[in-house]
């Protein structure tokens, strides 16, 4: 036989390799923030310096936009609640907790890019306007490369396209409907953040240190949940969340395979052990939350702002999609480990902020606290439960940044003034900046007529409805603690007098006073009139398998 007719008899017998089918559409709110992100980095590399930072900043907040415009348009067509389905062969849902989360993350990362923008609170660096970013990142901190950067006014604007890109990861992460793709998201999500942290214009080593922690134990976290995809590949022969669950039930078609590796929930139980811990270090919660005060602390101010909104509101919804959907059959065996780490973080948290005298300190215990709050909304493990974590993280989102926000603006020599010291008689400084954190600590400590209240009751009274009635006096107890340092912190800045020579209020750009009063605006009408909201979270509490 002749090469060319081997060649040929071979052909005939090889059966081709189906394409792929991915439905663009239906996904384009991932893809036009991808293509965003990208578009920044081309951004980076062809236009002149002088013009980076306002291009950068409207490609940004353009891209945000067209993506929550995408996400308004798949759910009037009904892909949140009646169309629901799987994307990309699978590997994506497409249904409400999905769009309600995406939702929630486009809108924060909206404000968090505006508090990004701002560039009337630092002073002028070379006769040009400077942000809160380092002028050159690859720069030794205090080194002469540095100092020269700083004199040139250069500005690294690349903290954009690298936002970009972790946004894109967060909205992938709640959707993601198999293991494999969760962690590509994951990923995609964290490295920006790692590399975000280290790029604070002031108390660079103190934000390289942050950033280095982040890197080290997100690295090991990411490895467990690796791990534990594997094992529970091995277990149930697939990593798609929906075949997980059939096998767990019993649901699954039996092959010989399945026989031999089911005999033994080892596989099943210590894998899915290396998610949550995967996924609990992702949203602060004890005893995965040793990095949270330093990072929060340590990270460029609007940078923490941004992770303490966004990556929380992601993290919880694919902690939803993973326990929702892959393990509703082991609910008798995670709901009490969950039961444990609830309590702990919400005690936790609480206690440990009362200890703190740096504000953002203060704000990451708090954090910790919440996510204790909200993980008792997702033991609930019932509709009502899921709708109520969908609301609290829209609430939580919006008051963390505008609290973030307003921490910028107390400045002295030094840069941020983050020392409690600091705010003593801020009240009579500024009055007006002083009462909107007031509002944003009564809303974080679940004051009535703020979205914190509202939220809280509304996790609370779905745990009480799931049989988890001890774990809301837990948490009740825990929100009183909590309640203390914030009216702590009021009576600091209304009844204390001002430190002679202390910081003073920096006037911000029209950017930093849009995204805080954003969150006033959100914090005020989730509190006054929060009926349209819950009824859209119960309309997207419907996971698709």
């Amino acid at each position: 036989m002749s090469t060319t007719g081997w060649l040929a008899a071979a052909g005939g017998n090889t059966q081709s390799i189906p394409a792929p089918h991915v439905e663009y559409g239906q996904l384009s709110p991932m893809l036009v923030v991808f293509g965003a992100a990208v578009a920044g980095i081309l951004l980076e590399a062809f236009l002149p310096r002088r013009h980076r930072h306002r291009a950068q900043v409207w490609l940004a907040l353009t891209g945000l936009a067209g993506a929550f415009t995408a996400v308004v348009v798949l759910a009037a067509q009904g892909y949140g609640s009646t169309k629901v389905d799987l994307l990309a062969m699978g590997s994506v849902a497409l249904d409400g907790p999905a769009l309600f989360l995406q939702g929630v993350i486009l809108l924060a990362s909206v404000v968090a890019v505006l508090t990004y923008a701002e560039r009337k609170l630092e002073p002028k660096a070379g006769g040009e306007p400077a942000d809160t970013f380092t002028a050159q990142a690859a720069a030794t901190p205090g080194g002469e490369q540095e100092r020269a950067a700083v004199r040139a006014g250069f500005s690294t604007s690349e903290v954009f396209p690298l936002t970009m890109f972790a946004v894109g990861g967060m909205l992938l992460f709640p959707a993601a409907n198999d293991l494999l793709t969760m962690f590509v998201a994951l990923e995609v999500l964290s490295l920006p953040l790692y590399l975000l942290c280290a790029l604070a214009r002031r108390r660079r080593l103190l934000s390289q240190e942050a950033a280095v922690k982040y890197f080290l134990l997100g690295a090991f976290a990411s490895a467990f949940f690796l791990f534990g995809t594997a094992l529970l590949y091995g277990y149930a022969g697939s990593v798609r969340l929906g075949d997980i669950a059939d096998v767990i039930s019993g649901k699954a078609l039996a092959t010989p395979a399945l026989l031999s590796t089911t005999q033994n929930d080892a596989l099943l139980l210590i894998g899915l052990a290396m998610l949550a811990v995967g996924l609990l270090f992702k949203v602060g919660a004890v005893p995965f939350h040793a990095w949270t005060p330093d990072v929060y602390q340590g990270a460029p101010t609007p940078v923490t702002g941004f992770m303490a909104a966004a990556t929380k509101v992601a993290a919880f919804g694919a902690f939803l999609r993973l326990f929702y959907v892959a393990f509703p059959g082991l609910r008798l065996d995670w709901r009490p480990v969950l039961w444990g780490v609830a309590i702990l973080t919400m005690v936790v948290g609480a206690i440990l902020a009362v200890t703190q005298q740096d504000v953002k300190r203060l704000l990451a215990y708090s954090s910790i606290a919440h996510a204790g709050f909200i993980l008792t909304g997702v033991i609930a493990t019932n509709k009502q439960g899921l709708s109520s974590v969908l609301f609290y993280l829209l609430a939580y989102s919006f008051v963390t940044l505008g609290a973030f926000a307003v921490v910028t603006l107390v400045r002295d020599s030094k840069g941020e003034a983050t020392h409690l010291s600091s705010w003593a008689g801020l009240g009579r400084r500024s009055p007006l900046v002083a009462a909107v954190f007031a509002l944003f600590l009564l809303a974080f400590a679940g004051i009535p007529l703020t979205s914190g209240f509202t939220g809280k009751f509304a996790v609370f009274q779905a745990a009480a409805a799931g049989g988890a009635t001890p774990l809301v006096i837990v948490g009740v107890l825990s929100s009183a603690v909590a309640a203390f340092f914030y009216i702590r912190v009021i009576v600091l800045m209304f009844f204390s007098d001002p430190k002679p020579g202390g910081p003073t209020v920096a006037i911000p750009s029209a950017f930093t006073a849009t995204a805080i009063g954003v969150g006033v605006l959100v914090t005020l009408g989730l509190g006054l009139l929060p009926q349209y909201f819950l009824d859209l979270a119960t309309k997207a509490s419907l996971f698709v398998r």
